[in-house]
């Protein structure tokens, strides 16, 4: 889960917004490759009145105030990404190994008990995590939809296999035999279509 306070930004990346600029291309390109990095990238935009915290930090490394203790500032004084510059898509050197629910395992069903019965993992960790994620879901009608990031437009959440389905149907109906794993994403998600293991998915079959 990433949290950014600019909505332009967050929606750029979300593509729930055109980027007007060549810079942002250049730094949505960047972002693009370094999901592949990730089981599962989600964007969201956290406003103002609930960003004190990174307010606070930003007016430290503007005001040249003193750093408190535990905090680190770095600063960038050249973009890290130039306009124009080509930005290739590349797998890891290095594979992150997770513990995910496998395709026997539903991930929904603990979105579904904590929103019915408020049940969480009895690990700490695992709670932890499911709470604030599950602010991105709502049930209808018993059945588990996500909110985008402008919590307009709802998608229905879908079970591993039926993911991998809806990718092959996408990447087999497809003209360009090279088309980009994002893509297929993309056009699953724009279909009204999520499930959490997207990406790393639609990677296997590209």
């Amino acid at each position: 889960m990433v949290y950014g306070d600019s909505a332009l930004v967050i929606n750029q990346i979300n593509k729930d917004w055109s980027c007007t600029s060549e810079k942002m291309d250049a730094y949505c390109a960047e972002i693009r490759k370094l999901e592949v990095k990730f089981y599962g990238l989600e964007f969201h935009h956290v406003v103002q009145d609930e960003n004190q915290a990174a307010d606070r930090l930003s007016k430290i490394g503007s005001t040249r105030a003193q750093v408190p203790v535990g905090v680190f500032v770095q600063d960038l004084r050249t973009p890290s990404i130039k306009p124009g510059q080509e930005v290739e898509e590349m797998l890891p050197t290095e594979q992150l190994v997770l513990v995910v629910p496998g395709p026997s395992i539903d991930w929904r069903e603990l979105f579904i008990k904590y929103l019915t019965i408020a049940e969480v993992p009895t690990n700490k960790i695992g709670a932890e995590r499911l709470i604030p994620r599950s602010k991105n879901y709502v049930l209808v009608d018993g059945k588990l939809m996500r909110k985008n990031a402008k919590k307009e437009l709802l998608q229905k959440c879908i079970s591993q296999e039926e993911g991998m389905r809806i990718l092959n149907e996408i990447h087999a109906g497809s003209c360009d035999n090279h088309v980009a794993s994002r893509s297929l994403v993309d056009k699953a998600f724009r279909g009204g279509f999520y499930w959490p293991s997207a990406v790393a998915d639609a990677e296997s079959l590209v």
